[in-house]
């Protein structure tokens, strides 16, 4: 990361999110906080750069990628894109706003469980290469889980079943609920609130989690990707540090970044933001979901997991993208030491045609020699750059060689799953791109 010593207007500037146009990039010093500017600070063509994010988006929104979306860019640290386009669904009444809240679904994996992990690692709590065995003792009986480390875990390394669909042991032939399982009015026993009207047997993530212990291992070591030990590091994390997860994530993390919406279960916060709906949905809530998490295995452990079930703004989001990018550090505060952070966002295993960094998501292995349509992300990426998208439509990603942060934010899931036009279109990295090709062009136009 360059070292932006040179401090403009004091030593903290003032008014965060000013609505002046700034003609110079306000320059920071090391491990700050976002602030506002704009392309024209960049002396990008500001015309140019709108007009081709507009068409990409309005492309998808015809052609049914998303009702609407929203795309946030922060450069230097400083934000100089954020908008937002279209509708929640598609009947046009309620525009997206900026401060609207979105279920992050895949995103919680590097936003939720991970940095509470690399504190671990930082403090010496956790160890990637010994057996996760160590910690997680149910697998010390599972001889194929016996020996896996947490970085095959976080790898996607271990040869773990990809996913587990929880809800079909909590659900008659019929389709309806298991009384056992789930109920429609709260108790004792029944109070994690998957959604209104729907209770989960507070017990059930022992039964989840006995079945991921349970579950087969492949023995042969190559990349395939994992979500189920996300849904038990929470637990894991509760028992180490003795706090319930979802309180330690807000007093570590959340909190203190002035992450103001972040979290879980938003319909419980009584925020004015609006929260963006996600699917209609046929076969377990019968409903509009919004507000509740869309996965349903997140929503089976009461909407608090690590696979998802997070929730939040584009503003909240390049915050901790940021921090990422800082090297974990965020205006002046460290929250993960830098060796950790490198570690954690390299490749690990590359001779296994593996991307992968731990937890994090990395771009194709020699991604900049293919096209757009062949590239993930965009093939201009820094091959340092990092991050995760979720299945709802969200995209997260940092750059650290080109001091990059993008947000990308959509309900693709609205109003069904199977609409898949967000990756036909290739629009999230066709959107990153852009931006690449604008700051080029700047500094081929540079006196």
């Amino acid at each position: 990361m360059r070292n932006y010593l040179y401090i403009l207007f004091g030593l903290f500037y003032a008014v965060s999110f000013a609505q002046v146009e700034r003609t110079t990039p306000l320059l920071l010093p090391v491990g700050s906080g976002l602030q506002e500017s704009s392309l024209k600070a960049y002396a990008l063509d500001s015309a140019l750069v709108y007009r081709n994010v507009d068409s990409i988006i309005t492309n998808g929104i015809k052609n049914n990628a998303f009702p609407g979306a929203q795309v946030l860019i922060a450069k230097e640290g400083n934000i100089i894109f954020h908008e937002a386009y279209g509708f929640h669904t598609y009947d046009s009444i309620q525009p997206v706003a900026k401060n609207d809240i979105y279920d992050l679904a895949s995103v919680t994996k590097i936003l939720g469980p991970l940095p509470a992990i690399m504190k671990l690692v930082d403090e010496g709590k956790l160890s990637l290469d010994v057996p996760f065995s160590t910690y997680w003792k149910p697998w010390k009986s599972q001889k194929d889980k016996v020996n896996i480390t947490l970085r095959e875990i976080l790898a996607h390394q271990a040869g773990l079943e990809p996913y587990i669909v929880f809800l079909s042991k909590t659900l008659k032939n019929n389709g309806r609920f298991k009384k056992k399982f789930i109920r429609n009015k709260s108790n004792k026993r029944f109070s994690n609130e998957a959604y209104e009207g729907i209770y989960v047997k507070n017990r059930y993530n022992r039964k989840m989690y006995r079945i991921i212990n349970r579950s087969k291992v492949s023995a042969e070591k190559k990349y395939k990707y994992s979500g189920l030990t996300f849904l038990i590091f929470p637990e894991l994390i509760s028992q180490i540090t003795g706090i319930p997860y979802e309180d330690y994530m807000e007093q570590e993390f959340y909190r203190p970044l002035g992450m103001k919406t972040f979290g879980f279960l938003p319909s419980t916060k009584n925020f004015n933001n609006k929260i963006i709906p996600t699917e209609v949905d046929t076969m377990y809530r019968h409903t509009l979901t919004q507000g509740w998490v869309h996965d349903e295995n997140a929503s089976l452990l009461g909407g608090i997991s690590g696979n998802a079930g997070l929730f939040g703004t584009a503003d909240d989001l390049a915050i901790i993208m940021q921090m990422f990018l800082q090297n974990g550090l965020y205006a002046g505060k460290r929250y993960i030491s830098e060796k950790t952070i490198k570690e954690f966002t390299k490749v690990q295993y590359p001779d296994n045609d593996n991307r992968r960094g731990l937890g994090f998501d990395k771009p194709y292995l020699k991604n900049n020699t293919f096209k757009i349509t062949n590239a993930y992300p965009a093939p201009e990426v820094g091959a340092s750059s990092f991050g995760h998208s979720g299945f709802t439509g969200t995209f997260v990603w940092a750059d650290p060689e080109h001091q990059m942060v993008y947000i990308f934010l959509s309900n693709r899931v609205y109003p069904t799953r199977e609409n898949r036009n967000i990756y036909r279109l290739n629009i999230r990295p066709s959107v990153q791109q852009i931006f690449y090709q604008a700051f080029d062009n700047a500094k081929q136009h540079q006196p």
